[in-house]
């Protein structure tokens, strides 16, 4: 049996992790952590785990990985606290709010043989998988353009305080984007160019809530550079059926292939309430868990590593630049 702890359900994703954890046999929810105890209580009896005091606590539980799902700015003191601590750690995106942070957290795992996997579950979604199956094997030819979306609602609580989140939509919805292209070309990205809109949907909150990327990737697998199109916004207003999207129109000399990853959802109206997505696709959260899981029963080296979280963190960060300056910055 693999035995998990959860450091944090400050991140919303913590829920549906500790739930897959306990849907999967070869896994148990061991116990929690939360430096907010009402939360963490609440947590410990909704999944039936045991909510440890302290960190020291937690880690007296003789855990295989823990997960972490605390504010962005915390993740780095977590993965330092838990790094020797346990042989495996899953740390919720972006990896930082710096990169000064990141690279201090794949030195101390690399000091301790400590392995580092990133949450980045749009790479567990059917759709995509599909996508780069066909970019991979050459179906689309030359592919030299794409157009992408990681639309969704501003978050609540710390997600719209930058001392704690490091920014608000563009680094939230940019890395997984990202993080994907990346993926599935094998080509890094060269050129940064960002607009950023704050106090779009929310005039009251003085965080960034759309953004607008030009990208320029190179290498891997592209014969030419790729130039892509994102907008990573929070533009979804509170009746929106769902949170948001993640789509990906890839252009080839060959073809042209669009894909939603969130397609699989019937859309249920009422006389008095508002619309609402039923979504009945596959889970990518319990797919990022099974294959968190699968590495620790195994003994590998994660699917989706540290320096993947530092890659796509870089690209957000200069986005950010790009803006203030108002120019294109090169990575």
């Amino acid at each position: 049996m693999i035995r998990l702890g959860i450091l944090s359900f400050a991140h919303m994703h913590a829920h549906s992790y500790a739930a897959n954890i306990n849907a999967l046999p070869q896994c148990e929810l061991v116990a929690i952590y939360d430096d907010d105890a009402a939360r963490g209580h609440q947590a410990a009896t909704q999944y039936e785990t045991t909510l440890a005091s302290n960190l020291e606590h937690l880690f007296h539980h003789n855990l295989d990985g823990v997960i972490i799902c605390s504010e962005n700015v915390n993740h780095r003191p977590h993965v330092e606290a838990a790094a020797g601590e346990v042989a495996y750690i899953l740390c919720e995106k972006p990896i930082a709010t710096t990169l000064e942070d990141a690279h201090a957290m794949l030195s101390v795992c690399e000091q301790t043989n400590t392995h580092l996997q990133l949450a980045f579950p749009v790479r567990f979604s059917p759709p995509v998988e599909r996508l780069a199956q066909v970019v991979r094997a050459g179906s689309l030819g030359e592919v030299f353009a794409a157009t992408c979306t990681n639309h969704g609602q501003m978050p609540p609580g710390w997600f719209r305080d930058v001392s704690l989140a490091g920014g608000g939509a563009v680094m939230d919805h940019t890395v997984h984007i990202v993080d994907a292209l990346r993926w599935m070309t094998g080509a890094e990205v060269s050129e940064v160019y960002a607009t950023i809109q704050q106090q779009l949907m929310h005039p009251d909150v003085a965080i960034d809530d759309a953004g607008l990327l030009s990208l320029v990737l190179e290498g891997g697998l592209l014969t030419r550079p790729l130039h892509v199109s994102l907008d990573a916004s929070w533009s979804r207003p509170e009746n929106y059926p769902t949170w948001g999207d993640v789509t990906i129109e890839m252009v080839g000399s060959e073809g042209t292939l669009w894909v939603d990853a969130f397609k699989q959802h019937a859309t249920i109206y009422h006389n008095t309430r508002r619309p609402k997505q039923a979504y009945w696709g596959s889970d990518i959260d319990g797919r990022l868990m099974a294959d968190f899981c699968d590495a620790i029963a195994q003994k590998k080296p994660p699917s989706i590593t540290g320096e993947d979280g530092v890659k796509a963190l870089e690209v957000a960060l200069a986005a950010y630049r790009s803006a203030r300056a108002h120019k294109l910055i090169s990575i």
